[in-house]
């Protein structure tokens, strides 16, 4: 492990502000916190005895094996951003047998990417680290561009080359939502009946949700909600972006509120904000895990580390490290992944 002091020193004047934080709003007693034992909340759901080993691969990999906490290398901005955007920085990356190298050499606990590049490699590493199978995606190449998840696979077909589980993406919010959820719905339910796991990007998107040059896609109340239409969806791992401020409803005037909302139930504290979304993930019942972002060069490490820190004390499940590591050069990718697991595997980093 790095040392975790040098590490916490990348936070620099919010250190004190992070770690020492305390939450008032929901207390860490009411909520499921992450615990080697997490996977058994499974046996009391409907989950059959092959999802949750599925499940139990996932957790049981890598550096942060039997902790409960998850480090995941998703890689499926070739078709989300262009593959040239994406890889122009790093263009090894182009071949996906190195996205799955670098998620083995970092010690991730699976590596989540497409259904044509895991297929290429699915005899020679199946079996080596989990796989887990994106199988919609928002292709970019339709002019004027449009924002709509599509089926690019089928579960049947990540189940034949091995995969544990499969990942779908939902825009909750948007005008073809009803559609993706029917269809997410459909695909999680075979994924379950054939013993994966399954994992939800649940994303708030809509253009509506911006209002005065305030982007409300990431408020708390609303990626909030967007967990619990997930879990409700029966994935058993969200993925949620940090959220980056709160009163999404209030301010674009829809949906249902209540004021508790934001004074009982949260605060303007990013970590009491984290906590809201872990909420409503069935009071941390099912793991939630926040996306590490884009990548902006130097300020990656403190980012990542910060990111960590706010999910880990939240009570989340883990950072989805992408951009951020595959963006730079391998062992510096490497790097940085290890260092976000380094602020899981640190006791002295306690939940909220």
């Amino acid at each position: 492990m790095e040392n975790i002091n040098q590490l916490l020193e990348l936070l620099g004047a919010e250190e004190e502000f992070l770690l020492n934080h305390v939450c008032k709003t929901i207390t860490k007693d009411q909520i499921h916190l992450p615990h080697p034992d997490f996977i058994d909340s499974f046996l009391q759901s409907n989950r059959n005895g092959q999802t949750i080993r599925s499940l139990t691969q996932i957790y049981n990999h890598g550096r942060l094996s039997g902790t409960g906490y998850l480090s995941i290398l998703p890689v499926d901005q070739g078709i989300e951003h262009t593959a040239g955007s994406s890889f122009a920085p790093n263009p090894m990356y182009f071949d996906p047998e190195n996205i799955v190298k670098l998620a083995i050499e970092a010690g991730c606990n699976a590596i989540a990417s497409t259904m044509g590049g895991l297929a290429m490699l699915s005899r020679k590493y199946a079996h080596k680290i989990p796989f887990i199978v994106k199988i919609n995606h928002n292709e970019l190449l339709t002019y004027p561009k449009k924002y709509d998840q599509i089926m690019f696979g089928s579960v049947k077909d990540a189940w034949n080359m091995g995969a544990v589980a499969v990942g779908a993406t939902v825009y909750f919010g948007s005008a073809e939502s009803d559609r993706q959820i029917i269809e997410v719905s459909k695909a999680f339910e075979e994924a379950h009946n054939l013993g994966m796991a399954t994992i939800l990007w649940c994303y708030a998107r809509n253009n509506a949700f911006v209002k005065d040059n305030v982007d409300y896609n990431s408020a708390a109340d609303i990626t909030a909600q967007a967990n619990y239409l997930g879990v409700s969806l029966q994935a058993d791992i969200i993925k949620q972006k940090m959220p980056t401020n709160n009163g999404g409803f209030t301010a674009i005037e829809f949906a249902k509120t209540d004021p508790e909302m934001y004074t009982k139930l949260t605060s303007d504290h990013p970590i009491d904000l984290c906590r809201y979304q872990v909420l409503n993930c069935y009071a941390g019942r099912i793991a939630m895990i926040n996306s590490g972002g884009e990548s902006k060069g130097a300020s990656d490490f403190k980012a990542a580390v910060k990111s960590a820190v706010i999910n880990k004390r939240a009570g989340g499940s883990g950072i989805i490290m992408g951009r951020k590591a595959f963006q730079r050069p391998f062992n510096d990718g490497v790097q940085i992944i290890n260092a976000v697991q380094d602020v899981y595997l640190a006791k002295a980093i306690s939940v909220a």
